[in-house]
């Protein structure tokens, strides 16, 4: 892994584990320099020393839903590095739950994270990405483009799928790319309020993490705007 001044910077929200963790790893190792975010100080922590500790990662405590924090995490991920190329919303939590039959307690804290993170993290660093024609990554989700039955998670997801375009119509006119990845099911901490992965085959958070990382290096002038990436068997 090498870094200099020059290289390239992403900020990554929910980057401490699974797969804003797996992006911020092969970030790095592509050269990137790495600013992640995340509520939990000791999974940041230890994150960054399973790592070793690289000189290119700089991680951030904030909650996704607090436009503080996020305004936080690009004015100092714009003090250490002196510039920002990517950002990846990709913080998320879910309630495993349905609208008919849910516990409405846990469905703030979703539909504020989801739809409103990724919202804020876009308006926090609009002005740097139009410096560096840089790029926005949302990870969405498959939920987002197929309804299940009463999946209120489906619901905030739907909402970033949308989000995704009507940015994009935005912000192309500046030079910012926006680009949507929609992953199906993924074998990530995201299952662990169900006590148990789903049946069937499951995606890699590498696996997803290769989608982010080859749309973030894209030669100059090319958006790719929505990929959908389910594991072979899924049919939904």
């Amino acid at each position: 892994m090498t870094t200099s001044t020059d290289s390239p910077v992403a900020l990554i929200t929910g980057g401490g584990s699974g797969i804003g963790a797996a992006v911020a790893r092969q970030l790095l190792d592509a050269g990137h320099r790495v600013a992640v975010t995340g509520r939990g100080e000791e999974r940041l922590r230890r994150f960054a020393k399973e790592l070793g500790d690289p000189d290119g990662l700089l991680t951030i405590v904030g909650n996704a839903a607090e436009y503080d924090d996020i305004q936080s995490a690009v004015d100092r991920t714009l003090e250490a590095y002196g510039r920002l190329d990517t950002v990846v919303a990709n913080a998320g939590v879910a309630t495993h739950d349905s609208v008919a039959e849910g516990d409405p307690a846990g469905w703030s804290e979703m539909v504020l994270t989801n739809v409103l993170g990724p919202a804020l993290l876009i308006r926090a660093s609009i002005d740097a990405l139009k410096e560096t024609r840089g790029r926005i990554v949302l990870v969405g989700s498959v939920a987002g483009f197929v309804n299940g039955p009463g999946n209120i998670y489906g619901a905030t997801k739907w909402a970033v799928t949308g989000l995704a375009e009507n940015t994009r119509r935005q912000v192309t006119e500046w030079g910012v790319g926006v680009t949507l990845i929609a992953p199906g099911r993924v074998e990530t901490p995201f299952w662990d309020g169900l006590g148990s992965l789903p049946p069937g085959r499951l995606l890699t958070a590498d696996q997803i993490a290769d989608s982010v990382v080859w749309a973030v290096r894209q030669p100059d002038g090319v958006d790719i705007n929505t990929v959908v990436v389910r594991p072979m068997g899924q049919p939904n």
